[in-house]
């Protein structure tokens, strides 16, 4: 009885540290994620934008302008943030299943910005808990299994840093007033259902080809190079389809979206989502 009174003491004990670490892991997760946030809303909320006129408009691609006159609903309108929630099927990098997982974003809409957050559930009881953060041109991303070990840390790179700036672009789509003239992002035409977009900021260059169906809404975005799939992350990816448009505060915004790595003209989807919430601030 001793014998068995003492191991169920030690087991609890064990269990008891284990849920500590998982605490403290959780808290100090949860603290970094939620100071990159601030930071990007403050990056936001600093930015004054100029308006933009009917003219400025009409200096654009004729499907950019097919485009705006279909997401502005009543005239353009004007917003520092936006905070977007979604949930979807996402795989990660180098497997093959999908897994439920919920995600969270904060985004500067003047000024490249952002801050993403993801849980994913791996095994019952076991989740995984990443972020990608993206301000003043470097970018940090991490992913952590129970909060606590780490599986992911990419620090920035030159590379990983216009990776970051390509995925604000491939985002811009849920916050158009970011791709109006007078911003970081210009356009040039290609046909008469595509543009090119291009966005500069912090000494870093992007850009995506935008594709546009007959009614102006922005049926997909594509890089223009290949992505390496053999990365532990996904990064931007390098397509995204987005459907489902709904009006939000005067601004159509698509409420379903597929992003996928793009390599050797194949298209490997990795989150297949919809938003749950989006604001506009």
């Amino acid at each position: 009885m001793h014998i068995l009174k003492w191991t169920a003491l030690g087991v609890g004990l064990i269990g008891a540290g284990i849920a500590g670490v998982v605490a403290t892991g959780s808290f100090l997760t949860e603290r970094d994620i939620s100071r990159f946030r601030e930071h990007v809303s403050e990056i936001g909320l600093a930015e004054v934008r100029q308006p933009v006129s009917r003219e400025d408009i009409e200096s654009l691609p004729a499907p950019v302008q097919r485009y705006f006159d279909f997401v502005f609903t009543n005239g353009v309108t004007t917003a520092n943030i936006v905070r977007v929630s979604a949930e979807g099927q996402f795989r990660r990098p180098q497997t093959e299943d999908f897994n439920l997982t919920t995600a969270e974003q904060v985004i500067a809409i003047g000024e490249p910005a952002l801050m993403f957050s993801a849980t994913t559930p791996i095994v019952p009881g076991i989740w995984a808990r990443a972020y990608d953060f993206f301000a003043e041109g470097e970018m940090e991303m991490k992913a952590k299994v129970m909060s606590v070990l780490t599986v992911v840390d990419e620090a920035e790179t030159p590379e990983l840093n216009v990776i970051s700036l390509r995925r604000w672009l491939l985002e811009s789509a849920l916050f158009p007033q970011a791709l109006l003239p007078g911003g970081p992002v210009r356009w040039e035409p290609i046909n008469e259902n595509s543009a090119r977009a291009i966005v500069e900021a912090d000494g870093l260059r992007a850009t995506m080809i935008a594709h546009f169906d007959e009614d102006g809404r922005m049926a997909f975005m594509a890089a223009e190079e290949d992505g390496d799939l053999s990365t532990s992350y996904h990064g931007s990816g390098e397509h995204v389809t987005r459907s489902d448009y709904r009006e939000v505060d005067g601004v159509m915004v698509p409420h379903r979206f597929v992003i996928s790595r793009a390599s050797g003209g194949e298209i490997y989807p990795f989150f297949d989502a919809a938003l749950t919430q989006i604001e506009f601030e």
